[in-house]
């Protein structure tokens, strides 16, 4: 069985962040992802442009540059695979772990690759770092799982010419609602909100707006979604029910942690606030060993931690693991 003194669930920018972190200080690590290398910015739209500048999505201490002021996901895809041939991580690409058990300093994982084979490797320390992107909060409506319900947007190209609803008014559906738009679709939006997000990005919100003012964009607010067909979706409006030609659904209704996955697994919620219980000074869950980094630490609160602060976990959480097996081995 292979050994590890630290296997990390995820390896998005803070999975990657710990990894470097644990072996900067002598200690080996793999890390675990059910995709690809930050697969989660794999699956952002192609175009997407980040509302941050480059120094910060920085992690390990290297540099990022941009050729605009703000980076493009290629950039980001290109800068992350860089970080990690450079402190040649130990990355298991397309590897889910199943599950793990054990006690601290002696966990044991189960892990699944995309060809169906099962492997089991050993750990003194365990860090989740699962983010939170690859589960989609549900519509629980009739026809939710038709093929034509979509959770991620990618890129219009495909919808020229289509009947599209987006449901949603945050900066997701906004900017693919104006996207579409562009490409030549017919756009309908749905939120059970009465107006576009206030926290709609400031160059995005006028647009969807104007669009909306000008009918160019159907919006109903304060409505919700009823019923998917295969050529027809179902809203319930305040004028009563509208039914609407529809050859495509975009459900851009966020994502959430794997809040089942740490559950099976000794990771509590705090009941107030739906977020893991967890030592604030070392992120140390109540599973002695465990260690949450990231999105997950802010349990629902999914807009409180981002790259930008989630990167810093894992010199926090890597100096608590030093400390630990440094007195264990003494």
């Amino acid at each position: 069985m292979e050994k590890f003194d630290v296997a990390i669930v995820g390896a998005g920018p803070t999975g990657l962040a710990c990894g470097i972190e644990v072996q900067k200080r002598g200690f080996s690590a793999a890390l675990f992802d059910k995709g690809c290398v930050v697969n989660s910015i794999y699956h952002y739209p192609i175009n997407l442009v980040f509302f941050t500048t480059p120094e910060l999505l920085e992690i390990g201490d290297i540099p990022m540059t941009s050729l605009n002021e703000k980076p493009g996901r290629t950039e980001a895809l290109k800068y992350y695979r860089r970080v990690a041939d450079h402190y040649s991580l130990n990355i298991h690409q397309y590897e889910r772990v199943l599950a793990f058990d054990g006690s601290d300093g002696a966990f044991t994982l189960r892990t699944q690759n995309s060809a169906g084979d099962q492997f089991c490797y050993a750990a003194r320390k365990i860090i989740l770092s699962t983010g939170y992107y690859d589960i989609p909060n549900r519509l629980n409506v009739p026809g939710e799982d038709l093929e034509k319900v979509i959770h991620y947007y990618r890129e219009p190209h495909p919808y020229y010419n289509h009947d599209v609803l987006i449901v949603g008014a945050k900066n997701s559906a906004s900017i693919a609602a104006l996207d579409l738009f562009w490409t030549g679709a017919r756009v309908s939006m749905v939120h059970r909100g009465a107006s576009i997000s206030n926290n709609v990005k400031y160059w995005i919100k006028p647009n969807i707006e104007n669009r909306i003012k000008s009918g160019e964009v159907k919006a109903y607010f304060h409505s919700s979604v009823k019923e998917i067909r295969q050529h027809e979706a179902v809203l319930k409006t305040p004028e009563g029910e509208v039914t609407l030609k529809n050859d495509f659904v975009f459900a851009m209704t966020g994502y959430r942690p794997d809040f089942e996955f740490m559950a099976q697994h000794g990771i509590h919620l705090d009941p107030a606030t739906s977020k893991p219980i967890t030592d604030p000074e070392t992120l140390e869950s109540e599973r002695g060993g465990v260690y949450l980094a990231g999105v997950i630490v802010a349990g629902t609160h999914t807009n409180e931690i981002f790259i930008e602060n989630g990167r810093f976990h894992g010199k926090l959480i890597a100096e608590a693991i030093e400390k630990s097996l440094v007195a264990a081995a003494a």
